[in-house]
């Protein structure tokens, strides 16, 4: 374990022998942190905090500090974090509250960049990108392989599916569904599927035609949504992916965001 003497670690937290804490890093008596992560600097790890293995955080990131809620009355809630993420530079993840569940977690392999702000009981999967700035309200959910873009602010209690692209600027207050590609600003909207990130990830060309269909149905066929799920049920049964769009649209509670109409889409298309 590598220590620096300027580092504050409390006797009770619990570092595996091969953690590496900077200087001036503060860490508290109820935090685990696991084998090969590195505090590079200047950072907090404060409450009731579990990180796992090989995770590298950068200078002047806070992690576990109380959640920004004002019914916390100092209940001993947490924040889980998996392995091999980077944490880069004044990122904030708040621990969970009572009411919501008492965990805020981010799985393995994510990268939150600088000045990232992770709000309570959010629950972030594997694979995560979240760019420069982009803030989180509480209790959102974000599936695996998702990416949000720089100075994008996502409302409390929406959710974000997998294998999703938001793009940078913008303000979601709705669910977006797994696979789509969002952008547009203020209350962002759906411009389809998240094509390039899902060729990227080997989805076959077979794979992304039948999201393809899917979308048009369930978005652009004018449809009430009620009526769109239950004819895509009918047309594309057995079909893994898009089961889990609808089972997602389902779900929701805070609403679906809306697609744009076709001609937005390609003209978008063509420009980037």
């Amino acid at each position: 374990m590598k220590i620096h003497p300027t580092a504050i670690v409390d006797p009770k937290a619990k570092l595996d022998g091969d953690v590496e804490v900077g200087p001036f890093c503060v860490i508290g008596e109820h935090v685990t942190i696991g084998k090969g992560t590195r505090l590079i600097s200047h950072v907090t790890v404060d409450g009731w905090t579990e990180i796992g293995e090989r995770n590298e955080v950068h200078p002047f990131a806070s992690i576990g500090g109380p959640p920004q809620h004002l019914g916390y009355k100092g209940e001993p809630t947490k924040v889980l974090i998996g392995d091999d993420n980077i944490i880069r530079e004044y990122v904030t993840i708040n621990r969970g509250t009572v009411q919501g569940g008492g965990v805020t977690s981010l799985a393995s392999k994510g990268i939150l960049m600088a000045y990232v702000h992770v709000a309570h009981d959010c629950r972030l999967g594997n694979h995560i990108i979240m760019a420069n700035a982009a803030s989180l309200a509480g209790h959102i959910t974000i599936g695996d392989h998702s990416v949000i873009g720089g100075l994008t602010g996502v409302l409390q209690f929406v959710r974000i599916g997998e294998y999703v692209m938001v793009g940078g600027c913008c303000a979601i207050g709705q669910d977006i569904p797994p696979f789509a590609f969002a952008a547009g600003g203020y209350r962002a909207h759906l411009y389809g599927l998240n094509t390039v990130g899902l060729q990227r990830h080997g989805f076959s060309v077979d794979r992304i035609g039948a999201l393809r269909k899917a979308f048009d149905l369930l978005f652009r066929s004018g449809h009430r949504t009620a009526e769109a799920i239950r004819l895509a049920k009918k047309e594309f049964k057995g079909q893994a992916d898009v089961a889990k769009v609808l089972a997602f649209m389902e779900g929701t509670k805070r609403g679906i965001s809306r697609a744009v109409n076709v001609d937005t889409e390609r003209e978008f298309d063509q420009q980037v």
